[in-house]
């Protein structure tokens, strides 16, 4: 049995760092008339952090289909199939209607990103994950492919409610359906290597830097060990991998536009431009200006 939605403890203030869309519902009863947004339609989407005490209970069920990727930490959802155990590098996913209760564990809060969708094809792009009530929590290979997609899907948002911005979040959230079902794996047998999830998760932040002690909590090891096996994986420190990782997107903004140094500096985490210049010039030998002349391709 479902409990009441009082059954579990709210989020008053909300979560530091959270991201939230929900569309008005006048807004989606209109996009689900047209063609173009009929199939698949991003009803609400968020990002929670760490998110303690968040929990929700709908003993009908939402109105919507249900799409959650846990990033880090951990929770559980009670279905009429039972109680199942959601972990990093998970998805879980709760069709229409189906009643249902789920909330972050008390020690270990899960990073969830997540999105509702509604529209005549979700039920078969629900079959194809091969998502029930029976199976519904299923193992990433590549999870921050999939939390990529959602947080396009949140910045589009953000912007308006005009259509064009409903249509590119339909399309991201029909992508991020179609890799849940090419990437999934096997809860029951497939273990996620906590080191490559967090490697995919620099990947997908490049511009922002995040600690040793964060990765290493994520990973669920000791900074130490952390350390060993990131550089045997990598080749490379943590802070040396993700300064690389921010020269990767320098190059390509100074090979694919015109923008300033000091603005590729900025966008890729780099307050003080005469330090991104440093940088930058230890890796390539050679000093941002230089780079953009050479002639590539």
């Amino acid at each position: 049995m479902i409990p009441e939605p009082n059954a579990i403890p709210r989020f008053p203030d909300g979560f530091p760092g959270q991201r939230m869309r929900v569309l008005p519902r006048p807004v989606v009863a209109e996009a689900l008339r047209a063609p173009t947004t009929s199939h698949v339609l991003v009803t609400d989407v968020g990002f929670f952090p760490r998110a303690s005490s968040h929990g929700r209970a709908r003993p009908h069920g939402a109105r919507q289909s249900i799409v959650i990727v846990c990033a880090a930490g951990r929770g559980t959802c009670e279905l009429p199939s039972g109680t199942h155990q959601v972990r990093a590098g998970q998805a879980l996913l709760i069709s229409a209607g189906t009643p249902h209760r789920y909330e972050a564990d008390e020690h270990d809060p899960w990073t969830i990103w997540w999105f509702h969708v509604a529209g005549s094809g979700v039920a078969e792009h629900f079959a194809t994950i091969g998502a029930t009530v029976d199976q519904p929590v299923i193992g990433l290979g590549d999870p921050q492919r999939v939390i990529a997609l959602i947080d396009t899907i949140i910045r589009r948002m953000e912007r308006d409610e005009t259509m064009s911005t409903l249509v590119a979040a339909s399309g991201a959230a029909w992508h991020a359906l179609a890799l849940l079902a090419a990437d999934r794996r096997t809860v029951a047998h497939d273990t996620i290597d906590p080191i490559e999830a967090t490697i995919e998760h620099l990947r997908g932040a490049s511009s922002t830097r995040v600690s040793v002690g964060e990765l290493a909590g994520m990973a669920g090891l000791s900074e130490s060990h952390y350390t060993a096996l990131f550089r045997r994986a990598t080749g490379y420190g943590v802070l040396e991998f993700q300064t690389r990782l921010r020269m990767g997107l320098a190059r390509e903004l100074l090979d694919t536009t015109d923008r300033t140094i000091s603005s590729i500096a900025h966008q890729v985490g780099y307050p003080d431009p005469l330090y991104f210049s440093r940088q930058f010039r230890r890796i390539h030998a050679m000093s941002p200006s230089e780079y953009r002349s050479h002639d590539k391709g």
